[in-house]
């Protein structure tokens, strides 16, 4: 099992940064990738960034020159800048391993002046 938890999430003003954390726990040896997610009000999660174990990373064509995910240890991290309101959303990151997905419970990111 892996458990995963976001932080960082909070109100900032367009045009502003915020760096989202995911800290992952358990049997992290066997994850391969891990991943942001975030699902604005009335609509359905969308991809936001992907890290391999191995470095690649892959973006949404929205967040993409804008967004940088990264990778220390056990955490990864969402440096987000240039932020925009409709990047307002919850946050959510997971965890893939051979077989299975495991999910955090999200953080609010809300942009707005």
């Amino acid at each position: 099992q892996v458990q995963v938890v976001e932080s960082g999430g909070g109100l900032v003003q367009p045009g502003g940064s915020l760096r989202l954390s995911c800290a992952a726990s358990g049997s992290i040896s066997r994850i391969i990738a891990m991943a942001w997610y975030r699902q604005a009000p009335g609509k359905e999660r969308e991809s936001v960034a992907l890290i391999t174990m191995g470095g690649t990373t892959n973006y949404a064509d929205s967040v993409n020159g804008r967004f940088t995910v990264s990778r220390a240890d056990n955490t990864m991290y969402l440096q987000m800048n240039s932020l925009k309101p409709e990047d307002t959303a919850v946050y959510y990151c997971n965890a893939h391993v051979p077989g299975n997905t495991y999910w955090g419970q999200g953080t609010q990111v809300t942009v707005s002046s």
